[in-house]
């Protein structure tokens, strides 16, 4: 297993980390299998998406954003909410094929580590699945 350490710069943030993952893998060395990639934080996610226009980030954090508000009557004491919300509605993992030692994304997929109660030191885990264990 790899981990890859980032620092957020804001409260909520996309931040792409296809070069991060991509290298990982290369450097856990399995040929071929499964890729899984995780975040073990609550208020983090990751996602697979177009990686050709940076808009695309910001469209995604705008629809989060409209879709959970800050201002409910949200009950966890911490004042956090809304992270907790968009994290469960990303998802915490994704996998990714590995084949030929390469990490299989289509042309304009990337892989964006998604912030949602930052600035914050965050990990990501990068775990490949070996196809055939041993060789």
């Amino acid at each position: 297993m790899k981990t890859i350490s980032l620092t957020t710069k804001a409260k909520d943030e996309v931040v792409d980390i296809t070069a991060e993952v991509s290298s990982a893998v290369a450097q856990l060395g399995v040929k071929d299998g499964m890729c899984l990639i995780a975040v073990p934080h609550t208020t983090a996610g990751l996602a697979v998406n177009e990686n050709a226009d940076p808009t695309v980030k910001s469209d995604l954090l705008m629809a989060l954003r409209q879709i959970v508000p800050d201002q409910l009557p949200y009950r966890h004491s911490e004042g956090n909410s809304p992270a907790h919300v968009k994290a469960a509605l990303v998802g915490s993992s994704v996998t990714l094929i590995v084949e030929e030692g390469r990490l299989q994304l289509g042309t304009w997929q990337g892989v964006y580590f998604c912030e949602f109660d930052g600035p914050r030191r965050r990990k990501v885990w990068v775990k490949i699945l070996a196809q055939n264990p041993g060789k």
